[in-house]
């Protein structure tokens, strides 16, 4: 009978929140007003664009290595040879037709055997480039600042909302002026988390930038401002009333690039720090596959307390 009483409980619950938003009053005689549910703990702001299936630079490199190993195509396959050559009589055609046929997978040979010396001694010279292969690099960057840093919310949402993140170059632009956004306060700077990890294969890469993605995302309660696909969106928010005073603002930096190496260490000072996010800022178009922008709170008028920055980035360090 009990357990029956609570179910009833519940479903009276249930209705009433979806149909009114009521106030509840629990078995212990406290109100529990759900209409506070629509104040999220976060706001988190968000803008991605580049693919790791797609990089021009290597599209283009595999383009050419197959229009070297496919041969000759025009004409279907079939080799159209003018009658009355070389040959002699009635024979003549036919025998010229043979003839070239030979000299052709002659030359073909030829040129794929050249081709295959010529990559084989410049991989032995250690002369292929960085975007010839499947490695991929992804890093983290986590810079937290103090709340009196916190212009670079509206730094942010402004560079974000003006973003081209469908082209490599729009990439490296956006990437670039949130770092230098960063480099402008480093009196604010008071946590840091950073990771570099170099992958086999692009889907190796994918895995691990959308796994680093999904646990940043999961911190917001909504995303008040996105650029992804080079569409902006926006949506409400509404800060709680008790919240305690804004205490910092945390920047993340999820950046997938074609190098064959982690592009940084451990980074435990504001030195290193600064020497990092320089590095991130040189990084060529070519090699920037994939950026992600994420910071939080994105309003202005949330908070993100001591306890929140704890409990929510537990991989920072202090700087």
């Amino acid at each position: 009978m009990t357990g029956k009483f609570k179910l009833f409980c519940a479903t009276v619950a249930s209705y009433c929140l979806l149909s009114f938003g009521l106030p509840i009053v629990t078995f212990q005689g406290k109100a529990l007003d759900f209409n506070n549910a629509a104040y999220a703990k976060s706001s988190g702001g968000r803008s991605s664009g580049g693919s790791f299936r797609s990089s021009p630079s290597r599209s283009s490199g595999s383009g050419g290595s197959n229009n070297s190993s496919g041969g000759y195509r025009g004409g279907g396959g079939a080799v159209y040879v003018p009658y009355g050559g070389s040959g002699y009589g009635y024979g003549g055609s036919s025998i010229g037709g043979f003839g070239s046929l030979v000299v052709m997978f002659m030359l073909l040979g030829g040129g794929g055997l050249l081709v295959w010396m010529l990559l084989s001694a410049r991989k032995g010279l250690g002369l292929t480039s960085e975007l010839d292969n499947n490695k991929v690099t992804v890093s983290k960057l986590q810079v937290a600042l103090l709340a009196e840093g916190r212009v670079i919310q509206s730094q942010l949402s402004e560079i974000v909302q003006n973003a081209d993140t469908e082209t490599p170059e729009g990439l490296q632009k956006e990437l670039q002026e949130v770092i230098l956004a960063l480099l402008r306060m480093p009196e604010n700077w008071s946590h840091v988390s950073a990771s570099s990890q170099t992958a086999k294969t692009r889907e190796e890469a994918e895995t691990l930038f959308n796994q680093a993605s999904i646990a940043e995302r999961s911190n917001f309660s909504v995303e008040t401002l996105t650029n992804v696909g080079g569409r902006v969106n926006t949506k409400k928010f509404t800060p709680n009333p008790d919240e305690d005073p804004a205490s910092y603002i945390v920047v993340t930096l999820i950046i997938g690039t074609a190098d064959d190496k982690p592009l940084f260490n451990e980074v435990r000072t504001t030195e290193a720090l600064k020497a990092t996010l320089q590095r991130l800022a040189s990084i060529n178009a070519d090699y920037l596959m994939v950026f992600e922008l994420l910071w939080s709170p994105q309003d202005e008028s949330d908070s993100l307390t001591y306890d929140e920055l704890l409990t929510e980035y537990s991989g920072m360090m202090q700087i």
